[in-house]
């Protein structure tokens, strides 16, 4: 396995997250109600695996390899993602905020958690593709094998310091108790 293929691992469990996203808004919209513990743990996940974990490692390890060897931070596709991961941010935030509300018992909240569970999934489900099709066949091209499997080395240390106990596997079980919990 090289890099940009661990990143793919990445992306098809976020992937699920998106869909289980989806599914609360559309619950959240025609009425339905969700347990506040399980949205709270939906804003953890964002916040850890896809942000901090997933988005942390494409900006500080690939962008910044792409970068020595000539691609461009901005303007080109590095400054696109970027971009879009900062969108992303704002929609994690603003959902994780909706979120805490609900979960004092405001329930005006829950159009706020599903307009930014909406948010959050439509972008990213146009985002992936992009690094997946583009980007990262982009850095398959430039990084040769060696310098991607000195990259993997790298993502299996911040794997252990931004999730901790459990590791990527952790995370992988929790979408699968949300989309339970959240069915």
């Amino acid at each position: 396995m090289v890099a940009t293929e661990a990143l793919k691992k990445d992306h098809r469990l976020i992937e699920k997250m998106l869909d289980i996203l989806q599914k609360t808004a559309k619950k959240l919209d025609q009425g339905g109600d969700a347990p506040a513990e399980a949205l709270k743990n939906v804003s953890v996940f964002i916040k850890t695996f896809a942000d901090n974990y997933h988005h942390g490692k494409e900006e500080e390890l690939l962008f910044k390899a792409m970068e020595e060897k000539g691609f461009p931070r901005e303007g080109g596709p590095i400054g696109v993602m970027l971009i879009e991961h900062d969108e992303g941010r704002g929609y994690s935030h603003a959902l994780a905020e909706s979120i805490e509300k609900y979960s004092a018992g405001d329930n005006s909240a829950k159009k706020a958690i599903a307009e930014n569970a909406r948010n959050y999934s439509d972008l990213l489900s146009q985002h992936i593709p992009k690094e997946d099709g583009i980007l990262y066949m982009m850095a398959d091209n430039i990084l040769s094998e060696s310098f991607q499997e000195e990259l993997l080395k790298k993502f299996d240390v911040v794997e252990k310091e931004k999730l901790g106990d459990g590791g990527w596997q952790k995370y992988a079980d929790l979408v699968d108790q949300l989309a339970k919990d959240l069915a």
